[in-house]
This record gives C-alpha cells, structure tokens and sequence, in this order.
C-alpha cells in the first residue's frame, strides 16, 4: 500500500488492512472480514511461500505479498495501512513489529492476535505514539461466528479502538476487556473452540462404543453440538435453563448429567482451563525474559 497517509480515522468501508503472516488465525479473521463485505481492494496481505500467496489471490481476490520472493514483502504491505493485524506465532511478534516500525503510517493502529503478547512487549518494538491493540481471537472467525475479545493500548485513542472494532467486527462478536484478562479470554474463548471439538470427538467414540457406525456417530455429534450452540445464541435462555429443560425426571439425560457430576466435570473443565491461563501467562514471561 503506497497511498499517502490519512491525517484521521477513516471509516471502517475505505479503512486499509494489512494482514501480516497469514497463517491458520490470520487467515481466519481475513476471510471473515471480507464476507463481511469489505472490499478486496482495500486489503493487502503477506504469506511466507508464492504458492500460498497465489492460493490466497485465487481465493479473496486481495493483493498477497510472498516475504520469501521479496525480503521487504511485510514492510512494503504496511505502507499506507490505517490498520495492520500481525499473525505471526507469538515468538516472532516482536522481530515482526520492528521489521516493520520504519514503514508505518504515524496514524497506523498495529493489532495483535499473538496469545501471551502484551500490548507493552509490542509497543516497544514500535515508534513511540504508535497504537497498539491486543486481540484475543478464535478459529470460528473464519465463518463470521468469532468471538474477538480486544484491549486497546496506552496510546490508542477511542476513535482508532473503534476502527479496529468495526474492522474486526466482521469475523464475529467483538468485546472489550482489561488486558489484565486476556489470559482468561484465552483459556475459555480462545482455546474454547478445541474443547468443542474435544467434546465431538468424545462424543463419537461414545456413539461407536454404543454400536452405531463411525460416520453415522460423528454426524450425530457435530450436528448436535452445531445445533445446540445455535439454540444457546438465539435463545433467551440461559445454558442452565436449557440443559434442565432436556433433563426430564428420571430420565436418560438425567442419568448422564448425574454421571457427569459424579465424575466431576466441572472441576475437570475449570482445572483445565485455569491451566491454560497459567500457561498463557508462563508464555508471557518466556517471551519477555521475565
């Protein structure tokens, strides 16, 4: 992106987006923003390889850049951009965000997607002045239905945390938090859509274990967990109330449930998840030296 740099927040319809690295989450949340209805013209994105670079041309209709034909591939993609989303594993946050600092528009938000990166590990590999959002984002970003829970740095102000919001709004659901919980985001809506996929899979082998055949188990199980998440997000009830509304007296889901909370669960689902912001945090630390 060449254009020269805007003096204000534009709006979300004419906002350039640079999506740097654009691997599994990345890609995620750039399919997501352009079914939304943003237009081609208006993205850039850089990949590694020409091949993925050429797929993804072939897919969206954007620009891709491949860092590995032109070395200054993501400095050259930031150019102009009112909003730069770094995709890179949480590792090479740092090295990418300096790779680029010389090349950003003063006006630029860069946005984050790097579990355990903290918006202060990225704002010192900037400028000084340039804002920074963190976002915690998760897979189903890809079919518009991600939850993106954002925390806007020192110096971004209302207007561009606004932007990036906007932005994003197209992969899914976006809230604001403290960054002080993002770990926490991370262990329940980050991670989240594994322990579904989790919970399918165990669910199949249970139905096969039962003597139905595999196939037939694993549609039941998907379909199941897919129509159930629905009824959860257009009800007005809450998961309690719909689970006890399946679970009539003495019956099979009854007897489930019991087993369920005998074998404990609960504390099952809330010692893992309190291990995965432990880690979160244990990265962070790794990360920073600390």
């Amino acid at each position: 992106m060449t254009d020269a740099p805007r003096t204000s927040v534009p709006s979300v319809s004419d906002a350039r987006v640079a999506f740097i690295g654009t691997g599994s989450m990345n890609g995620s949340i750039l399919a997501g923003v352009l079914a939304s209805g943003k237009a081609p013209a208006t993205v850039v994105a850089t990949v590694r390889r020409p091949e993925r670079a050429a797929a993804l041309r072939q897919t969206h209709g954007i620009t891709v850049l491949a860092s590995a034909e032109d070395e200054s591939a993501n400095a050259r993609a930031v150019e102009g951009a009112d909003v730069v989303v770094l995709g890179v594993k949480p590792v090479g946050i740092e090295a990418m965000a300096r790779e680029i600092a010389g090349s950003l528009s003063p006006a630029a938000v860069v946005v984050s997607v790097a579990a355990a990166v903290t918006n202060a590990m990225i704002e010192a590999a900037l400028p000084a002045g340039q804002a920074v959002v963190r976002v915690m984002p998760n897979t189903p970003s890809r079919v518009r239905r991600g939850v993106l829970a954002a925390s806007p740095g020192r110096a971004a102000t209302p207007e561009q945390a606004a932007l990036v919001e906007g932005v994003l709004a197209g992969s899914g659901v976006v809230v604001t938090v403290p960054e002080e919980q993002q770990d926490a985001v991370s262990a329940i809506s980050g991670s989240g859509p594994a322990y579904v996929f989790y919970l399918a899979e165990a669910m199949t082998d249970a139905g096969v274990a039962l003597g139905l055949g595999r196939d037939l188990a694993a549609r039941l199980a998907e379909e199941t967990v897919s129509g159930a998440g629905e009824l959860l997000r257009t009800s007005d009830d809450d998961a309690a109330t719909l689970r006890r509304g399946v679970t009539s007296p003495h019956g099979t889901t009854e007897q489930a449930i019991a087993t369920f909370d005998r074998e404990g669960l609960r504390d099952i689902v809330a010692h893992g998840t309190a291990n995965a912001a432990a880690r979160a945090a244990e990265i962070t630390k790794e990360l920073s030296g600390n």
